[in-house]
């Protein structure tokens, strides 16, 4: 690999022969947020902490470390959140983000409470992949403990986790679970 192209790389690259994220895609999404972030281009599509944490990128070999973009990628959507919740501040006052945060919270909450192997939907087919019942409802009960008790819980715990596979209706439903710790995310990204 040519020395000066990585010394310019915003990212370490993988072995030549490893798979790791898209460098053209990463260049080229990254240059669009700090470009709407600056308001370089007022008539630019805006970009939102959702479409930051939502980004995947093809792989490619000799692409870039997909954990050091990832990790890039989460410090953005937090300055996004951020940076939204300014400006919802800023145009309809404190009142108006602390009510956005109550009702979130508030429908978060209440799938938080509902009894352990309840929380979400159980697959209709029995053989596609599902969540491991137990390693969701323990995040469940971690996030609980966020909400209610102020107990410590970085963002990035949810972010980062993980549940071993279960088959159709013995797990929970991946889609289901995944949209609610997206918003989990979102609500965390915003308060802290």
């Amino acid at each position: 690999m040519d020395e000066a192209r990585q010394a310019s790389a915003p990212f370490e690259r993988v072995g030549r022969r490893e798979y790791g994220y898209n460098t053209r895609q990463v260049d080229e999404f990254l240059a669009k947020a700090r470009s709407y972030y600056n308001g370089e281009n007022p008539a630019a599509t805006a970009i939102t902490s959702r479409n930051v944490r939502s980004m995947a990128f093809d792989p490619a070999k000799a692409g870039y470390e997909p954990q050091a973009v990832d990790a890039a990628l989460d410090r953005l959507e937090d300055v996004f959140a951020q940076r939204e919740r300014d400006e919802l501040i800023q145009d309809k006052g404190e009142e108006a983000w602390l009510m956005q945060i109550g009702r979130t919270s508030a429908v978060l909450r209440g799938r938080l409470h509902r009894k352990p192997g309840e929380r979400f939907r159980r697959p209709s087919r029995r053989k596609v992949p599902s969540y491991n019942v137990q390693d969701v409802d323990a995040l469940c009960n971690e996030l609980l403990g966020y909400f209610e008790n102020d107990k410590p819980l970085s963002v990035d715990v949810v972010r980062r986790a993980v549940f071993r596979e279960a088959k159709g209706p013995e797990g929970y439903e991946e889609t289901q679970v995944d949209v609610f710790l997206d918003r989990v995310v979102e609500l965390m990204a915003s308060i802290d």
